[in-house]
């Protein structure tokens, strides 16, 4: 069995230089045989960050709860979009990736994108580079083709898109109920 590296700061910095300067050699360099590990290290690092630069930014009245609200957010948001990318890639191409390096594009991706989302307005330049990464990533790392992997991002991004949208109606009743019970 093979001894597993624990993940350090020097990795993620390393990890951070290489997906900015050379993404496509990043991409095409990750290995077969990935652990959880390291991406999901990256994405929490970059996610605390994240979290941290959006409250301070925000001049919150709740730091430590929107903080945490923001930090899990971002995690979450790596595990759901990877979750139906897989889903998705499943449905038209069959098993072709694990989900650990299926993962672990969308975490570096999303990992390097989540330094500058923070900023206001910027999530118009992040997103479409982050997707543009993780389109990369299935090129490079799965093997994938263009029309694949646009495919498989284009179909996850309307399913994503049509999962919030339906929510929005929970989210009004569960806020309306939260204020009935508060207005006494």
């Amino acid at each position: 069995m093979q001894k597993t590296e624990k993940f350090t700061f020097r990795f993620y910095l390393l990890t951070l230089n290489k997906v900015l300067e050379q993404p496509r050699k990043f991409f095409s360099e990750l290995p077969q045989e990935s652990e959880l590990k390291k991406p999901f290290g990256f994405l929490a690092v970059s996610s605390l960050f994240f979290a941290v630069a959006s409250t301070v930014s925000g001049m919150c009245p709740n730091p430590f709860v929107i903080g945490s609200i923001f930090f899990i957010n971002a995690i979450g948001m790596v595990f759901i979009s990877a979750g139906i990318g897989y889903m998705t890639m499943t449905m038209i191409m069959g098993r072709n990736v694990t989900f650990v390096k299926f993962f672990s594009i969308y975490a570096f991706a999303s990992g390097v994108t989540l330094l500058a989302s923070w900023i206001p307005f910027f999530i118009w330049v992040t997103e479409p580079w982050k997707w543009w990464l993780i389109g990369t990533g299935m090129i490079k790392a799965c093997g994938f083709s263009w029309k694949q992997a646009c495919l498989i991002i284009g179909i996850s991004i309307v399913i994503l898109v049509l999962f919030f949208k339906s929510l929005i109606p929970v989210i009004f009743y569960v806020r309306s109920l939260y204020l009935d019970s508060n207005s006494f």
